[in-house]
């Protein structure tokens, strides 16, 4: 009986499931939104609240922390300079898993898992077109120019290669 074995297998062994969600977590705090199987969305979200955490607390042994889980240093420097301030006024549930579809070769239930708090895009104001005022153009003499016709370069002929064991006679 499997009393007290808490978490997911994956048909993994350890080294390759803790590599698994790790890359999963660093992949989810690099954009933010991905989609992943509902199980393994289910695992990482608590990974990826721990990291938020961390990143809110900002000291140097938080920061050591978190890049010994994450491993791409990018990723920890995005995490405490953008996401971080996002949340400073949340206490715990960053994430959101929301299910997709069933995938189509093993019929597996897909799931979105995405941070509560998108970044906000810089919305661009419409460009206001200035109306154009037309000046009166002077028209300049065109000189003509003489065109200079170059010669055509003949190519050489390539030569036919001749049939080897027959001679004319």
């Amino acid at each position: 009986m499997r009393h007290g074995c808490a978490g997911r297998q994956f048909g993994r062994d350890s080294g390759h499931r803790k590599a698994l969600l790790r890359m999963l977590v660093a992949s989810l705090l690099r954009n933010e939104k991905i989609e992943t199987t509902l199980a393994k969305a289910k695992e990482i979200r608590p990974l990826a609240e721990q990291m938020i955490t961390l990143a809110k607390r900002g000291d140097l042994h938080a920061r050591r922390q978190a890049q010994s889980f994450i491993n791409d240093e990018a990723v920890v420097r995005g995490l405490f300079a953008d996401v971080a301030p996002r949340f400073s006024g949340r206490n715990g549930g960053y994430t959101r898993i929301v299910r997709t579809r069933t995938r189509m070769g093993d019929a597996a239930p897909m799931a979105v898992i995405e941070l509560v708090e998108q970044k906000k895009k810089e919305v661009k104001e419409p460009k206001t077109k200035e109306p154009k005022t037309k000046e009166p153009k002077a028209k300049e003499p065109k000189a003509k120019e003489p065109k200079a016709k170059e010669p055509k370069a003949k190519e050489p002929k390539a030569k036919e290669p001749k049939a080897k064991g027959k001679k004319k006679a």
